[in-house]
C-alpha cells in the first residue's frame, strides 16, 4: 500500500496563539475534525465493506520554541521551561482537559513570552480511541468484522504507549524536540479508556481530589456524606455520581444498585470546578494500587490520599487508632522496574499538615494529646496478604530495622506513584489488627470496629481534602516531585 492510498482530513496548517483560551479552543476544533472523519468512515467501513485504502487522522499538537533561559520564579514547580528549545506534546480530549491546558498555557505565556503553536501532530488517532466519543458506535473484536481492521485504521500501538517521559527514560528524537506535558495523547487515552472499565464511571467526573480506599465499608459513609451535602446549598457541591454514571443532585436522589460491581467501584462528590473529592475503592493488593493510579494519574488531580487499614505493629497502638505516614519501606514490587526502591519517597508537608489538622478537627485533640490516637512514622507495604505466617525472623526483623509502625498492601505503592507522576500524596491508616501481638481480624470484632471507626476516619480524609481544596494550587505542588529536566506542563 502506497502513501496516496491513504485517506485523511484536510490538513490545516499550523497557527500561532498569545491568547491560550484561543489556542485550546484551536486544539478542539482539530480533535473534533480528526475524530468526526475517522467515526463517519469507521460506520460506512462497517456497512460497506473494505474501503480499498486506508483512513488516518492524527491527533492535534502543542509546539512552543524558547530562545533564553528566562528568569523565572523559583518557587513554582510548573509552568516553565527548564532550558531553550522547542518542546512540543500531542494532545487528546481538548475538552475534557480545557481548564488543565488554558491554566498551563497561560504560565508558559505569562514566563516566557512565547507565542503557542497549535497544529496537526504526525502521530495517528488508533480508531478505538476515536469512536468511544461516539456511544452509539462500537468496535468489533479482530476477526468479527469482514475486514482486518487494521488493514483500513490505526489501531492502539503499545510499543509507542509508556511512561518514558514521567520515569526520566525518555529518548529525545533528532530534531531535538523536548516533550511538554508529562503523557502522550495515546498515554491518556489509554488510561482514559481504563478508567471508564475499571471503575464503571465516566473520566469526565473524576475530581481533583482522589481518596483510594481497600473496603467497601467506606462508600455507604460517603455516599451519607454526599447526601447532607447535597442538601446544603452552602457547600458548594453539586451532585454525586455512583457506579453506573448514575447522577443525582438532590438528597433524596434515587440509586438503584448495580447487578454487577465494577473492579474498582468510584463515587464521586462534586463541584462545578471541579474541586470535589473522588473516592475510589481499589481492593487489597499493591497491584490493583498500581493500575488505579497509572490511569487516574493523567488526570492530573491536584492531590491524592490513602485511607485505609493496616496492621499496626507497635504493642502501645490501639485498635481504631491512626497512622500517619511520613516514610515508606516498599516490599511491594509492583513498581521496582519503573522506580526503583533506592528511590526515596519523601512526605509534602502541605499534605501532612492537612491531614494531621483534620485528624485535631475530627477527634477534637490537639497536640500532645493527639499522640494518645495517632503515630507518626515508617508504613510498610507488602505484597504478601499473610506475610504473618512466613518464618517471623526474616520479616519482622526487616520492620523493626525500619521502624515502621503499621503495614498493610497499598500504601507505598501510591506514595511511590504519586512521586513518580508528580501527584502530590500521603497516606492516613487506621489499625484494624495486631498480628505480632495477637490481636487477629476476626469477623466479629472487624464488624465492631468497622461500625465505629470508618465513618471517623473517611471524615477525617474529606477534611483534608477539603482544605486542599483551599490551598492554591502552586503550594501544593512541591518542587520535591521535580527532577533536573521536567516538562512544563503539571
Amino acid at each position: 500500500m502506497n502513501q496516496r492510498s491513504i485517506v485523511t482530513p484536510k490538513l490545516m496548517h499550523p497557527e500561532a496563539y498569545r491568547d491560550p483560551k484561543k489556542a485550546v479552543a484551536q486544539l478542539i476544533v482539530l480533535y473534533e475534525q480528526a475524530t468526526t472523519f475517522l467515526c463517519e468512515k469507521f460506520s460506512k467501513a462497517m456497512t460497506e465493506g473494505h474501503p480499498g485504502y486506508r483512513y488516518r487522522a492524527f491527533y492535534p499538537e502543542i509546539r512552543v520554541t524558547t530562545t533564553s533561559f528566562a528568569k523565572i520564579d523559583s518557587r513554582l514547580s510548573f509552568g516553565h521551561i527548564s532550558s531553550p528549545g522547542t518542546h512540543a506534546t500531542t494532545i487528546t480530549q481538548p475538552k475534557l482537559f480545557q481548564k488543565y491546558l488554558e491554566q498551563q498555557l497561560t504560565l508558559l505565556i505569562e514566563n516566557h513570552d512565547v507565542v503557542i503553536g497549535i497544529g496537526v501532530s504526525d502521530t495517528p488517532i488508533p480508531v478505538h480511541f476515536a469512536v468511544a466519543n461516539d456511544a452509539r458506535i462500537s468496535v468489533p473484536q479482530d476477526g468479527a468484522g469482514e475486514f482486518t481492521l487494521r488493514d483500513v485504521f490505526d489501531v492502539p500501538d503499545l510499543s509507542t504507549t509508556n511512561d518514558d517521559i514521567v520515569n526520566g527514560t525518555y529518548k529525545v528524537p533528532e530534531d531535538g524536540t523536548e516533550p511538554l506535558a508529562p503523557f502522550t495523547a495515546q498515554r491518556v487515552d489509554y488510561s482514559l479508556a481504563r478508567l471508564s472499565h475499571y471503575t464503571a464511571t465516566d473520566p469526565a467526573h473524576f475530581q481533583n481530589h482522589v481518596l483510594f480506599t481497600n473496603y467497601q465499608f467506606y462508600v455507604s459513609e460517603f455516599e451519607a456524606y454526599a447526601r447532607l451535602q447535597l442538601a446544603d446549598p452552602k457547600s458548594g457541591y453539586t451532585s454525586f455520581v455512583s457506579t453506573g454514571n448514575v447522577e443525582i443532585t438532590d438528597a433524596d436522589g434515587v440509586i438503584e444498585p448495580v447487578l454487577k460491581m465494577p473492579q474498582m467501584p468510584t463515587y464521586h462528590l462534586k463541584k462545578d470546578d471541579g474541586s470535589g473529592i473522588t473516592l475510589v475503592n481499589i481492593g487489597v493488593g499493591p497491584s490493583n494500587a498500581k493500575t488505579a493510579t497509572d490511569h487516574v494519574a493523567v488526570l492530573r488531580p491536584h492531590a491524592w490520599l490513602m485511607v485505609g487499614h493496616c496492621a499496626g505493629l507497635r504493642n502501645s497502638q490501639s485498635l481504631g487508632d491512626f497512622v500517619l505516614a511520613h516514610a515508606y519501606l516498599r516490599e511491594d514490587r509492583v513498581l521496582d522496574d519503573d522506580l526503583p526502591v533506592w528511590v526515596p519517597i519523601p512526605p509534602l508537608a502541605e499534605i501532612q499538615i492537612a491531614l494531621e489538622t483534620a485528624v485535631a478537627e475530627v477527634t477534637k485533640l490537639e497536640g500532645y494529646d493527639l499522640k494518645r490516637i495517632m503515630r507518626t512514622g515508617t508504613v510498610a507495604s507488602v505484597d504478601n496478604r499473610n506475610w504473618e505466617l512466613r518464618d517471623q525472623s526474616g520479616p519482622v526483623q526487616r520492620l523493626s530495622q525500619s521502624r515502621a509502625v503499621a503495614l498493610d498492601m497499598e500504601s507505598a505503592t501510591i506514595a511511590a506513584n504519586g512521586f513518580r507522576f508528580r501527584v502530590p500524596y500521603g497516606t492516613l491508616l487506621c489499625v484494624s489488627d495486631k498480628p505480632l501481638h495477637g490481636e487477629l481480624k476476626l469477623p466479629g470484632m472487624a464488624s465492631d470496629f468497622y461500625k465505629s471507626q470508618v465513618a471517623r476516619h473517611l471524615m477525617i480524609g474529606i477534611r483534608a481534602m477539603e482544605r486542599l481544596s483551599e490551598t492554591p494550587l502552586e503550594r501544593i505542588h512541591s518542587r520535591k516531585l521535580r527532577s533536573f529536566q521536567e516538562t512544563a506542563f503539571l
